[in-house]
């Protein structure tokens, strides 16, 4: 099969800017973090449909495209109709199975309010080999500070997709294979809005393989400098594919935490920060392509407000996630068992297979911690 994972080279190299800009701030704060690149993308994409001029190409630069041909081969020009707050929280909470009960809060929707743009994504997947929860055991989780907390960790004797870099190592958890159209018991489901789930279409075709990656630095205080390295990277839209592991090693101590992480942001002005500035000034924005009359720079639409929630839950059966954004063969060798134990602050990774498209992102300061 033909390699195709670098096409999804412009959401990476997006995915790991923003967990670079939202991480400082989530470590500043000491708290968790996790968000959806595929969400973000996909609806920061529908405004880019809609841009022109400077507008377009500030778009453009953030989400790797070198032209909006590029993004509309991966992208469907879908836009949800015009609706009331309510109405767009009950379809989002619907589009999570309940997990976002509302993305947009008290005041968001306005009389000036011309146009809402809303992207929903649910992931609920099963491990391919799940953890006993017989071998749960409680230990100590060592937090950036240097403090520590009793967290329960998750243990398994299966052999591993274990990786191991310079100053890293890399821990990846296939779930149960699945396909796109199937939504019975049994596998994973993703359900999604239409232009999120062109993503996943386009990229992966209908069988969609995904896999959780913990990027576990070697030292306790070394997620910041990790995170650091990922965004700097001049290959950063490679990066998370050139680190995957390619082959399963037999496990000597595997711990991983159970965690649940919930994240909610109003995240202007971290886009502003990565050089989208003009579609949220009122003298410059140009979304005239965006609907039928509107004028162009200074006089039409512009972007108000963008929010993004998300939600990842990671325990012995699985993983259960989501997003919402407004706006074998075995290679048989000598070897040693090999230890991977995440006991200190680590970044995560959902991606699908095929495309490498990122579905979730985030980090993890503090397993007991769930606070968005």
């Amino acid at each position: 099969m033909e390699d195709n994972a670098g096409d999804c080279g412009g959401m990476t190299a997006f995915a790991l800017r923003l967990a670079k800009r939202l991480a400082d701030v989530g470590v500043s704060s000491n708290k968790n973090l996790v968000f959806s690149p595929a969400s973000l993308y996909a609806a920061l994409a529908l405004v880019a449909a809609g841009a022109r001029g400077t507008t377009l190409d500030e778009l453009l630069a953030l989400l790797g495209a070198a032209s909006l041909d590029d993004l509309e081969e991966s992208v469907r020009r879908a836009v949800e109709p015009k609706r009331s707050r309510k109405k767009i929280n009950k379809w989002v909470s619907k589009a999570t199975n309940k997990l976002i009960p509302e993305i947009l809060p008290d005041g968001s929707v306005h009389v000036d309010t011309a146009l809402v743009l809303v992207n929903a994504i649910y992931f609920k997947g099963k491990w391919s080999n799940p953890f006993p929860r017989s071998s749960t055991t409680t230990g100590k989780f060592h937090r950036l500070d240097g403090s520590s907390v009793d967290v329960p960790f998750m243990s398994s004797r299966e052999d591993q997709y274990i990786g191991f870099h310079d100053g890293f190592t890399v821990l990846k958890l296939p779930y149960h294979h699945r396909t796109m159209k199937n939504h019975g018991d049994g596998g994973d489901t993703i359900t999604n809005s239409s232009i999120t789930r062109a993503i996943l279409e386009h990229y992966g075709g209908e069988n969609v393989g995904l896999s959780m990656y913990i990027f576990l630095p070697d030292e306790r205080d070394g997620l910041p400098a990790l995170v650091d390295k990922m965004a700097a990277s001049s290959s950063s839209s490679s990066f998370l594919r050139d680190h995957r592991p390619t082959r399963r090693r037999e496990v000597g101590d595997l711990r991983v935490p159970r965690f649940k992480v919930s994240f909610y942001s109003q995240i202007n002005g971290v886009l502003q920060g990565m050089g989208v500035t003009a579609a949220f000034d009122a003298g410059e924005a140009d979304l005239s392509g965006m609907a039928e009359g509107v004028d162009q720079r200074g006089g039409g639409l512009v972007v108000e407000e963008v929010f993004h929630r998300a939600v990842v839950e990671v325990n012995e059966e699985g993983t259960e996630a989501a997003a919402s954004t407004a706006c074998t063969i075995r290679l048989l060798s000598m070897s040693y068992p090999e230890d991977f134990v995440a006991d200190h602050p680590f970044a995560f990774f959902v991606v699908e297979e095929t495309s490498g498209a990122v579905l979730f992102a985030g980090h993890v300061l503090d397993p007991t911690s769930s606070s968005e």
